[in-house]
């Protein structure tokens, strides 16, 4: 069977973080956010909703979309790195509050690619006809891991969360080719530090890894699906930063308008940013039916994760 994505949602806080509301944090301004990284704004999660909130909100939009009763699911995965407590699983405590009764669930840790792991993971179970429906969230509250005094870092982030379900669709729908990949050498370049549990970050190290794999993960699945980046329909990449967004499309010789760009408006949030931008771009109307679509990440560990994928049932 392939496997392919019934139904998207997405949720982020009320709270808007702007540019300008940095300024009064650390020395920093608006012209610089936005230039070297686009983003204008974030939305921050107060101290009454932690991640599982997040992805609770995010799931339900998916599985109204996907006309996928949560007593259907088989397994729930949640791309996190911010989960509410190291255990029970995000997922387990999804699981509860959606009636998930015949659902198995686990976390996944693979920081901004997280939710290309998910993915990816759920379309192995899909294909053999162990499962039938999954529902894979990428979730984060990465406000409650940002040092608001480094102002390298602390600009970046935001939190929301993203979802899909994943299920059997036709023949020639669904996902055509991934890439995962990992380089633990890299480990030290952006992780969560053991002294005050801080995102820690080589900006300098991190971009020019970013620059380099995204267009070499989304060609990699471009040519192992059998197509040329003229059948590229859409892009959506991890929404890190414009620049190396920007690296991506014109490697892939794709228009501006043919890429998700949510970054100017909720920061970097993460696994969450992915299925985020896939699902306003569902919503309005930028990933169509029987649209070929590449989905590519990447993040600390260091990770990384790509997937070719014709849209539809």
């Amino acid at each position: 069977m392939n496997a392919g994505i019934l139904g998207v949602g997405h949720y982020v806080p009320d709270r808007v973080f702007t540019n300008h509301d940095m300024e009064q944090l650390v020395e920093t301004n608006d012209e610089w956010i936005r230039t070297r990284t686009g983003i204008e704004e974030r939305r921050l999660a107060d101290d009454s909703m932690d991640t599982s909130d997040l992805a609770y909100e995010a799931s339900v939009q998916a599985l109204e979309q996907s006309g996928v009763a949560a007593e259907d699911l088989d397994l729930i995965l949640v791309a996190t790195v911010t989960p509410d407590t190291p255990f029970p699983s995000v997922a387990n405590k999804l699981q509860a509050r959606l009636g998930a009764k015949n659902a198995a669930g686990m976390d996944l840790a693979a920081a901004c690619a997280g939710f290309m792991y998910g993915m990816i993971s759920a379309a192995q179970f899909i294909n053999t006809g162990a499962y039938q429906n999954i529902l894979i969230v990428g979730a984060e509250k990465l406000s409650k891991i940002t040092d608001w005094t480094d102002r390298s870092t602390c600009v970046l982030f935001g939190d929301g969360a993203g979802a899909a379900v994943m299920g059997p669709v036709s023949e020639d729908k669904g996902v055509l080719s991934f890439e995962l990949g990992s380089d633990g050498t890299g480990a030290g370049h952006l992780y969560q530090s053991e002294e005050d549990d801080f995102i820690k970050m080589n900006g300098r190290e991190v971009f020019k890894f970013a620059v380099r794999q995204m267009p070499e993960s989304s060609i990699s699945v471009i040519e192992k699906a059998g197509l040329t980046k003229e059948d590229v329909d859409y892009l959506v990449p991890h929404q890190a930063n414009i620049r190396i967004m920007e690296a991506a499309r014109q490697r892939l010789e794709i228009p501006e308008e043919k890429m998700a760009t949510s970054v100017k408006r909720y920061g970097n949030t993460s696994s969450a940013s992915i299925p985020i931008a896939i699902s306003e771009a569902v919503e309005n109307g930028s990933i169509k039916d029987n649209d070929v679509v590449v989905l590519v990440g990447f993040g600390g560990g260091l990770t990384w994760g790509a997937v070719a994928l014709r849209w539809g049932k």
